[in-house]
């Protein structure tokens, strides 16, 4: 029996839509054997998802994911299979404040745009989590300014567009240090959305494991068959590990499902053994 896995989900700790104690049940009623939380720049969601993991019969992996200053925008994953990660709590936190420093700029430029929305609103989604850009686009959305989350960012939210700051953030050697010196197994997110040809992405994967990249996301929800195949390739190439997942923020982004992505996602649980086994679980 192939046993669903998905190491690359979100909680209300950042900007998902489920709990993390709702996350686990969502995903062990839907059949999933094993889930990684990994949240924007927190790991405050961890250790209830994890409690509720042990109830349930299903194995919860510590993670995060981190953006780190790259044209277009990087983002690297980190998985944990120790104790040891409270080490970057503080970093983290300190990256949570130069996120949350953004949005009343946000609101502000929507405010001028003619939008009337406050920062208090999209706090109340967010309950106690860290506000982000989804919950401000689901406040436009829920006042009929847009018809979805997805139209908030294509036309006013996402890089390029007028409501949008730049955060401050770690480079990628920084990112990488940081999990590594927590750990951590640090992990390219979603290659794809760096929009490279194979050719830039090959030299970027070899520089990156120079400074301690330790994997890449190789199965994902937007990637192509094609795309797919090419990043297990580049991986034993550059003796990367391989990890995979759908990126699942709930009712945020109601076209992927935990698991499976939209629909043509499937993570072999291999790659979770080969995670454990490189932390010498």
């Amino acid at each position: 029996m192939f046993l669903i896995i998905d190491l690359h989900t979100h909680t209300t700790a950042s900007d998902g839509s489920l709990t993390p104690v709702e996350l686990v049940r969502y995903a062990y009623n839907k059949g999933i054997a094993a889930i990684a939380v990994t949240d924007h720049d927190t790991m405050t969601g961890v250790e209830s998802a994890a409690e509720e993991g042990k109830k349930l019969g299903i194995e919860v992996v510590p993670g995060v994911e981190i953006s780190v200053d790259f044209k277009p925008e990087m983002h690297l994953l980190g998985y944990f299979f120790n104790k040891g990660y409270e080490s970057i709590f503080n970093i983290l936190k300190e990256l949570r404040e130069k996120r949350e420093q953004r949005n009343p700029k946000i609101i502000k430029k929507l405010n001028e745009m003619g939008f009337d929305i406050t920062l208090s609103e999209a706090e109340s989604l967010a309950m106690g989590g860290i506000v982000g850009r989804p919950h401000i686009a689901r406040v436009m959305m829920n006042k009929g300014y847009v018809s979805s989350i997805a139209e908030a960012f294509d036309k006013y939210l996402a890089s390029g567009r007028p409501a949008y700051f730049k955060k401050e953030k770690l480079n990628p050697e920084e990112g990488i240090s940081v999990i590594a010196g927590a750990g951590g197994i640090p992990v390219l997110a979603h290659p794809v959305h760096l929009n490279m040809d194979f050719s830039q992405l090959d030299s970027l994967l070899g520089n990156l494991a120079d400074k301690g990249l330790k994997g890449i996301e190789a199965y994902y929800t937007d990637n192509t068959e094609e795309q797919t195949m090419e990043f297990v390739r580049l991986a034993d190439k550059h003796n990367l590990l391989v990890t995979g997942g759908s990126d699942f923020h709930g009712s945020f982004k109601t076209d992927i499902e935990i698991g499976i992505g939209k629909g043509n996602l499937k993570v072999p649980y291999i790659l979770l053994e080969k995670l454990r086994k490189a932390c010498g679980q």
